[in-house]
């Protein structure tokens, strides 16, 4: 039994999913790249606990959960450098005769665990936990953030959301609202480009096929003018092809989102883009 079918049979045999969405994350995941985890979900039919549980079950991981709210020495925290940590969610928990522990989302990720032990002459061991933990933990011992100290930077930006979708466009400004920004939403390019003309965001999600004026339409126009020309527009797509990524990226899209749209990529992304654009604060 290949590794694909014996994670889905930990997950079927658990409850947690039937064998017709296994058979259709499968299909799915055929030439993807992704692993099955991450495809069931961006499909919404599991959540980053039961992936954790069926990953500790099949291979015998340990399970962490709680550890942001404990201190660790400085030394355990210098081994990982903090960006590379957000990059691959990861996080040191301590270091036992040359052996160290460390909160992975992904215990599989084998040339993040060898760079590391190469790096630190340690023996890695994984232990799994779910990106919200580990981002959490790293927020609060690398960036020295409080979960209210989050939610009042977030206020800072304002977004655009763009789709004709009410559900998905609903799902999304809801996510984003979670988080803390401040969101306007469009229903499709034409109320878009107005929008984003009107009041300039800081960064704008966008669907690409849209009735009016189609994403595409709506992103071109924003690069012709110059007062919306430097916004970062984040493009979303049913079609999650590489050719499709490539194509989107390639017209300038500061960035792509595969639908259906994992709530934790979306805001993870988003955070990204304004990062990257603006630094620590928007411009005044």
């Amino acid at each position: 039994m290949n590794q694909r079918k014996r994670f889905g049979q930990i997950l079927l045999e658990a409850g947690v999913l039937n064998e017709a969405t296994l058979q259709q994350a499968l299909e799915r995941q055929r030439g993807s790249g992704k692993r099955l985890g991450e495809i069931l979900e961006e499909m919404g039919v599991v959540s980053e606990k039961d992936i954790a549980t069926a990953l500790a079950r099949q291979f015998g991981f340990k399970t962490v959960t709680g550890f942001a709210k404990f201190s660790f020495p400085e030394a355990v925290l210098n081994l990982v450098e903090a960006e590379k940590a957000l990059k691959v969610m990861i996080f040191p928990l301590k270091v036992e005769e040359r052996l160290l522990y460390l909160a992975m989302s992904n215990p599989l990720d084998m040339e993040t665990i060898d760079s590391l032990s190469f790096r630190t002459g340690l023996r890695i061991i994984p232990c799994i936990s779910t990106a919200r933990e580990i981002r959490e933990a790293i927020n609060k011992h690398y960036l020295k953030e409080t979960p209210a100290d989050e939610m009042k930077k977030a206020e800072w930006w304002s977004l655009l959301v763009v789709d004709d979708q009410d559900m998905v466009r609903a799902a999304i400004a809801a996510t984003l609202k979670r988080a803390g920004y401040q969101i306007v939403e469009a229903t499709n390019g034409a109320e878009g480009l107005k929008a984003a003309l009107q009041s300039p965001p800081h960064l704008i999600v966008t669907d690409t096929v849209m009735p009016r004026m189609d994403g595409y339409e709506m992103f071109r126009a924003l690069q012709s003018n110059s007062s919306t020309r430097k916004i970062p527009v984040i493009a979303l797509s049913s079609k999650s092809s590489p050719e499709e990524e490539a194509r989107l990226l390639d017209m300038g899209y500061f960035d792509f989102i595969p639908k259906p749209i994992n709530p934790i990529r979306l805001t993870a992304r988003v955070k990204r883009a304004l990062r990257i654009v603006y630094g620590e604060r928007p411009p005044g």
